[in-house]
């Protein structure tokens, strides 16, 4: 559904370069630090920043003003709703905008979520903001969905249930796609199919969300230990006091070769956290 090939984005201090896929009927996620370049990528994609070279694709379509507009579902850190507005007053520009967007559907959610219709936006919560924001990008059928950081400032509760919208959109429309970034990496791991890990505006990790969950592992060895381990195996380290925590995409090789050795089976927090802080190899 959508492709990034070689993208550059230049600012006077920063340069993004990054090359990305998802999947028709699937969920990517990015993560990464502030200032890594997710939002960047993602203004990128919806036209709302020049690219310096390198291509856009949307369901095989080089990306139009019109496909960044009308097949694409936002959520962006900023809101561009008028601060005066009311959730009746978005729902009628939302009607009269996209004429595929259903009245019904966005109205049934907002008032699942407790939205008041009456109430002014800038009265809202961030919490209600970040609701009423993902309902309008649900609320129109668009094939993908760039919902950047859609959870933020959502209790847990609330956030699992915006996590369900979006895996029952992908019921509803299974030709369509979805690409999130979050800071919270469990929402990550709950929904996406893959994940893309960027640190210093390029792609650092690509892989899918079970085989990062169900190969990758950490190995906390000692400074003797570590001359056994065959580097080709071998991802990133970290020094620590008794010797190295050492990322590895084999853990099964080390659990049954290395019996003594300590492989624990990390969550991705813990993977990326080695990749963000240690060194790779």
């Amino acid at each position: 559904m959508l492709k990034m090939e070689n993208v550059v984005v230049k600012y006077s201090q920063f340069e993004l370069n990054c090359s990305l896929e998802v999947a028709n009927g699937q969920i990517t996620g990015i993560v990464g630090e502030n200032g890594a370049g997710k939002t960047t990528a993602f203004k990128a994609i919806l036209g709302l920043t020049e690219i310096s070279s390198g291509k856009i694709l949307i369901d095989g379509q080089e990306k139009t003003k019109e496909s960044a507009s009308m097949n694409i579902g936002t959520v962006l850190a900023e809101s561009f709703f008028n601060e005066l507005y009311t959730v009746k007053d978005i729902r009628m520009i939302l009607k009269n905008f996209y004429p595929t967007f259903d009245a019904t559907y966005f109205t049934k959610l907002c008032d699942n979520f407790g939205l008041p219709f009456k109430q002014k936006y800038k009265d809202f919560s961030s919490g209600m903001k970040a609701k009423l924001k993902t309902i309008s990008a649900l609320s129109h059928g668009a094939q993908l969905l760039i919902l950047d950081e859609p959870t933020s400032g959502l209790d847990v509760s609330a956030r699992n249930e915006i996590l369900a919208l979006l895996q029952d959109y992908l019921d509803q429309y299974p030709e369509s796609a979805i690409l999130i970034s979050s800071h919270i990496s469990s929402d990550l791991q709950q929904v996406c199919d893959d994940i893309y890990y960027l640190k210093n505006r390029k792609v650092l990790l690509h892989e899918e969300t079970d085989i990062l969950l169900d190969r990758y592992g950490i190995l906390k060895v000692t400074t003797e230990e570590y001359p056994q381990l065959a580097p080709e195996l071998l991802l990133y380290q970290k020094q620590q006091g008794y010797g190295f925590d050492v990322l590895t995409s084999q853990r099964n090789y080390f659990l049954e070769n290395f019996p003594q050795m300590v492989v624990e089976k990390p969550t991705i927090d813990e993977i990326l956290l080695l990749m963000m802080e240690g060194e790779k190899i």
